[in-house]
């Protein structure tokens, strides 16, 4: 095993393992993939438990998985900043807002992601990030840094 991958004979670089085994060095890549795909099935989830979200297929959630990362990362940081004096009064409640709002522009610029209203985008955003947590708990275990 230590030829194929150098990472097990204790040097070299890291590799991404073909079994997940806690404790391994993997590649940030296959984190990624992986966050993203248990990202989409839980956009899947959110829409099965809660009827103001849906998702028509697995496809539109890898798509609506991934808008919504990107809103996070491009549009997010940028109304935390310009809305710090209200999510500063509101003791950080604001952000809920924020995360609705990236929720529901995502589901208004994909065909297969539809939310129903601010509402719905509120609780389906709240239900998607306590996922994401759980998902990123249980990634952290096993994608530990050596």
């Amino acid at each position: 095993m230590g030829a194929f991958f150098p990472a097990a004979r204790g040097g070299g670089a890291c590799f991404a393992h073909f079994l997940f085994v806690p404790g391994r060095c993997y590649s940030p890549a296959m984190k990624l993939l992986l966050k993203w795909l248990l990202s989409a099935a839980s956009l899947l989830f959110v829409a099965y438990v809660y009827s103001g979200v849906e998702v028509q297929s697995f496809t539109s959630a890898l798509i609506a998985a991934f808008v919504i990362g990107l809103f996070n990362v491009v549009l997010r940081p940028v109304l935390v900043v310009l809305t710090l004096p209200v999510t500063i009064v509101t003791v950080g409640l604001f952000l809920f807002v924020i995360n609705a709002l990236m929720f529901w522009a995502a589901a208004s610029v994909l065909d297969g992601f539809h939310v129903n209203g601010f509402g719905a985008a509120l609780l389906g955003s709240l239900i998607y990030s306590l996922l994401g947590v759980v998902i990123e708990s249980a990634l952290g275990g096993l994608f530990t840094k050596k």
